[in-house]
């Protein structure tokens, strides 16, 4: 059986690759130069920006999997597609999010029964009171209080301390956690830390969701792709940010926790984000990662390639043609936007009047000659040699794949 899927997946790999389907497709080699023509750019001039894909384009594309579910490839196919050169792999572990909603150095949850708290640093748990005063307690908090102790304390008409800990403390139950946010209460799997961030202001704490690593990914899979989309691109995406959190967690030096919970790490909205659909994708996938000489390997992904997969920094995150993004359901295919010349002398002010604009560099994949590397902007003042990753991110471009034209 092994061997068979190994077989399918390398017949895959192979015909994607070598482009044998992608020439029919017309998907076949650019042959453009490497340095786009300089355009001389007039006073008061509209930038017209013509774009593929959507994000850095290493590794899995979003679209791309759903484009390769929809013509019968499994969540195995895509993975190994997306990640030549990984195996197969399995992890159980656990994790800790930072909520970097939680803002008020609190860590403050709704009432529920078998609430409990641990002191992080002497491990005694101790079952919060539910008879006299705290019996009519609506919400339980953990703050800082002088000296490094942790308050635990109750609202029932008032706050009101119930015990002072000894260092970092977390709250616990049978069940789930509603946590109250600025924007409302959100319920989290696993515990609740209120932590203390080494060299950070005195009093200030962080509050981590301390789950196990499948609890997490439940969380993570619907903010990051639609629930509605494919099995299979659903169970591809799992196998993604399972593995993804892995590396971050055998990667990681902070002892307060290992991931956050944007799209600097990858989006997690806790319990309250799950979807049935998803958490099937997570239960068909249990625990399943892709490996790199036996470690959790760097699974980025985007949410589209355009077409052609990005380069990155591991060998597996390779350039390569993908014949899954482009379908016609995929807005991010081919994209248009405008800049005006205004603006991107606002934007480098040492300029003066902008002149002219070439891309000086491409990684030479695909149409254009692929994505943006260096340009050269050239002004009556000045000349500046943005990368296309900083041009991309001051104008909020979608990626480093496009084309320029006045107009």
């Amino acid at each position: 059986m092994t061997t068979r899927r190994t077989t399918a997946a390398t017949a895959l790999t192979a015909a994607l690759v070598t482009g044998t389907a992608l020439a029919a497709a017309g998907w076949g080699p650019d042959t453009a130069s490497a340095r786009t023509p300089g355009l001389t750019v007039p006073d008061h001039a509209r930038i017209t920006v013509h774009g593929r894909g959507y994000g850095h384009g290493h590794g899995l594309s979003q679209y791309g999997a759903q484009g390769a579910a929809r013509q019968g490839r499994t969540a195995k196919q895509i993975v190994r597609f997306y990640y030549p050169g990984t195996r197969a792999g399995t992890t159980k572990s656990i994790v800790r999010v930072h909520l970097t909603a939680d803002t008020d150095d609190n860590t403050t949850v709704l009432a529920r029964p078998g609430l409990l708290v641990r002191n992080l640093e002497t491990g005694t748990v101790r079952t919060l009171p539910t008879k006299g005063a705290a019996a009519r307690a609506t919400r339980w908090r953990l703050s800082a209080g002088p000296g490094g102790v942790t308050e635990v304390s109750y609202l029932a008409g008032g706050w009101h301390t119930w015990k002072s800990l000894n260092g970092d403390a977390e709250l616990r139950a049978p069940g789930p956690l509603r946590l109250v946010l600025p924007s409302g209460a959100v319920t989290y799997r696993g515990s609740l830390q209120s932590r203390t961030v080494p060299g950070g202001a005195p009093r200030h704490r962080v509050t981590v969701n301390r789950l196990p690593l499948d609890g997490y990914v439940r969380g993570v899979i619907p903010r990051e792709m639609p629930a509605s989309w494919k099995p299979a691109a659903l169970r591809a995406q799992a196998i993604a940010a399972r593995t993804y959190a892995a590396f971050e967690v055998a990667d990681s030096t902070n002892r307060v926790y290992q991931l956050c919970d944007t799209s600097s790490c990858q989006v997690y909205g806790g319990m309250s984000a799950e979807v049935s659909t998803t958490n099937a994708a997570t239960a068909a996938t249990a625990g399943q990662i892709r490996t790199f000489n036996g470690s959790p390997a760097f699974t980025q992904f985007s949410a589209s390639n355009g077409g052609w997969m990005a380069k990155g920094a591991q060998p597996y995150l390779v350039d390569a043609k993908d014949p899954f993004d482009p379908w016609a359901g995929n807005p991010y295919r081919a994209w248009t936007a405008h800049v005006s010349s205004a603006a991107i002398e606002r934007a480098f002010p040492a300029l003066g009047n902008l002149t002219s604009i070439a891309v000086t560099r491409r990684d030479g994949n695909g149409q254009w000659n692929g994505r943006v590397l260096d340009m050269r902007l050239v002004g009556s003042k000045g000349t500046a040699t943005p990368s296309g990753d900083t041009f991309r991110s001051i104008f909020g471009l979608r990626s480093t794949w496009f084309s320029l034209s006045v107009g």
